[in-house]
């Protein structure tokens, strides 16, 4: 599915980028790498929470009402006077319901990858959540998606809708699931900035080619 390459090598991939670097004080090529890493592990986890049919109805009520999109049709405005508050904490309320107590442990396992400290890093997951649902409360639109199991199937095309995919999700449940040392964190950046090795398809593929590795 191109529609997340679609996205991200749009301007508004390229705004997003320079917005989320501008508010934390980072540098671009470190925000991008960031990005490239956290955004496959919120998707994968809010994968994982639509995989229950509770989550899913949740997260399609989430998708159908204030997070339907209208946040990337003005990303000029939310970076230019700075991140407004109700964003980032709109932004801390989306990762404590997918990430859960597992929160410290990403941005923990993202800092020692990136060298970006932990702080920064919760800021920078802070913006993307919105960012990321808004995106996909589009996608549910654009493709008429109006049921759990169809969010499902928009979610896992999303990343990749194949066996590259499936073992990216795995990695990531793994992630959460467990205490890790950030190893997965590894393992998922490998996929996602090499193409895991493979055809560049899918997620890996689409921030791979973003992100220029």
């Amino acid at each position: 599915m191109s529609g997340l390459l679609d996205l991200i090598n749009s301007p508004v991939g390229k705004q997003l980028i320079s917005g989320v670097a501008g508010q934390t004080g980072q540098p671009e090529n470190k925000t991008a790498e960031v990005l490239s890493m956290a955004m496959p592990l919120l998707m994968g986890a809010m994968k994982k929470n639509a995989s229950t049919p509770g989550g899913a109805q949740g997260l399609m009520d989430a998708l159908s009402s204030k997070h339907d999109g209208g946040i990337l049709d003005d990303l000029g405005g939310l970076f230019g006077g700075g991140v407004d508050q109700n964003v980032m904490d709109d932004g801390a309320g989306i990762l404590g319901h997918v990430l859960g107590s597992k929160q410290s442990q990403v941005e923990n396992a993202l800092s020692a990858k990136s060298g970006i400290d932990a702080g920064s890093i919760a800021q920078i997951l802070k913006i993307a959540a919105p960012i990321l649902l808004g995106y996909l409360g589009k996608q549910t639109r654009q493709q008429n998606v109006s049921s759990p199991d169809g969010l499902n199937g928009l979610l896992g095309g999303l990343m990749g809708g194949n066996k590259a995919a499936n073992k990216q999700q795995s990695l990531i449940e793994t992630f959460l699931d467990s205490d890790g040392d950030g190893s997965v964190i590894d393992d998922l950046a490998g996929m996602v900035l090499n193409g895991g090795g493979q055809k560049k398809s899918g997620l890996g593929g689409v921030l791979g080619g973003l992100f220029g590795k």
